[in-house]
Formats: structure tokens, sequence, C-alpha cells
């Protein structure tokens, strides 16, 4: 990381800390742990992290060091999530949904929708640098979570669009508020359909959506995912993809 000395584990654990504070950035906060820890960093040393060291050391930057009522460059709350993170606790988010089991031939006539997604069960992650993906099981009468899977480790990866790609390619569908053309390219070469809803929003309110289309007149992108023939889905097409 940075070209500094440092195990993978403790690089891991500061890059997601990083993810939290966006208005701090990581080149920032590597310099504030160094101050505050010492070189090299290493697990130990991260888990001896407080937020107080953090708030001071970032506060100090802005120029507010000691500071009670301190607002700096970001918020207390992402502060204390970092502190989490630097500690390893890597689940990073107390209000993720609870995945359910799934076996194969279940929820017949179903397809896999993975949802790029920062906090909680929301859609609102761009792909090439959202947490993780939620992955659902979507059929026309239930929506079914059944994985999450962390995407950390593509920053990582010498590929960090094809990692991403490996995660979800087992899914026909990607939910995202953005993408570029490069992983978009990637995605559909891989037979998954990017979905862009730049809004975003609850996850379950663009499934729901998606199910209410599976009940009803899908629009071609989608009937071809539901392997409804070509014909009948030339009925459906208005000469415009809606997402």
């Amino acid at each position: 990381m940075n070209g500094l000395n440092i195990d993978r584990d403790t690089a891991l654990r500061i890059a997601l800390a990083a993810r939290t504070l966006p208005d701090v950035g990581l080149p920032t906060l590597i310099e504030v742990l160094n101050d505050r820890l010492g070189p090299p960093l290493d697990q130990e040393k991260l888990s001896r992290i407080t937020v107080t060291d953090l708030k001071t050391g970032i506060g100090s930057l802005d120029g507010e060091e000691d500071g009670e009522d301190f607002g700096g460059r970001t918020g207390l709350e992402p502060i204390k999530l970092a502190v989490r993170m630097l500690w390893g606790e890597t689940s990073e988010d107390d209000t993720l949904p609870v995945a359910l089991p799934f076996h194969e031939g279940e929820m017949p006539g179903s397809i896999r929708v993975a949802i790029a997604s920062n906090s909680g069960a929301n859609l609102d992650g761009h792909f090439g640098s959202c947490l993780r993906y939620l992955v659902y099981q979507v059929s026309g009468e239930e929506i079914r979570l059944i994985a999450i899977r962390p995407a950390l480790e593509a920053d990582y990866a010498e590929d960090k669009n094809g990692f991403r790609v490996s995660l979800i390619k087992d899914c026909q569908v990607v939910y995202v508020v953005s993408v570029g053309g490069p992983a978009a390219a990637k995605i559909t070469r891989a037979d998954i359909w990017p979905v862009k809803k730049i809004e975003g929003g609850e996850a379950l309110e663009a499934l729901k959506e998606v199910q209410v289309a599976m009940r009803g007149t899908p629009p071609p992108w989608l009937a071809k995912i539901m392997g409804i023939s070509h014909e009948k889905r030339l009925k459906y097409y208005d000469g415009a993809i809606e997402v």
C-alpha cells in the first residue's frame, strides 16, 4: 500500500477505514496513523488506535486540534466506524441484512441479481468502488437475499473490474448507481446485464420493480434473461430501453 512495507491484513484494514472517511483519503489516513502510532504500521498497533487519536489527528490537519466541537473534514460517526475497521471489525455495518439459505432448484423461474451497495440493504454503490454486492434470488413470488460478497479485495487485484465481475459471475443482472464504460463492457462479456439506477434507493424497491415486470410484460433485456423466446420478446419492444 502506497509503497509501505506492511502486511496484507494491515493494508486491508487501513483501506477499509479510508473508505469510511472519503473526505480524508487514504494517504492522509496513513499520515495520521504513522504520526499517532509510529511506523511501520501493523495489526497490533492499529488495535490501539482510539477515536480521540483519529479525531485529533484529522482535526490537526484542519487546524482544529484539541477542539471539543470538532467538525473538520468529516463527522464523528464516520471516525468511530473507521476505528472499528482499524481494529479489525470488518463486518463494518451493523445494518446489513441477513442472507438466507438457498439451494439450486428452489424458486423455479427465478433470476439472480447483484446490488452494488455501500450501506445496509441499499442500492448506493458505484460498480468499481462499492464495498460489497448484495446477491438476491428473485422470482415472481419471492425475493430472497442469498449472499453478501465483500469487494475490498478488488483493490489488490491486477484487474480490479475483472475481480469484481468474478464476484458476481453467477448473477444475470447487476444494479449500480454508476458504472464506467470499460467496466460495463467486462460485465456484459460475462453475460451479466448492468442496470444503472442513478438515484439509488433501497435494494428491495429496485427488486420489486423487477418482480412486477417478471409477472407482467418484461422489457426485452429482462425477457431474454428469463429465457423468453425471441419472437415473444419482440412484442415487448417499444423502441427504448427503460432502466
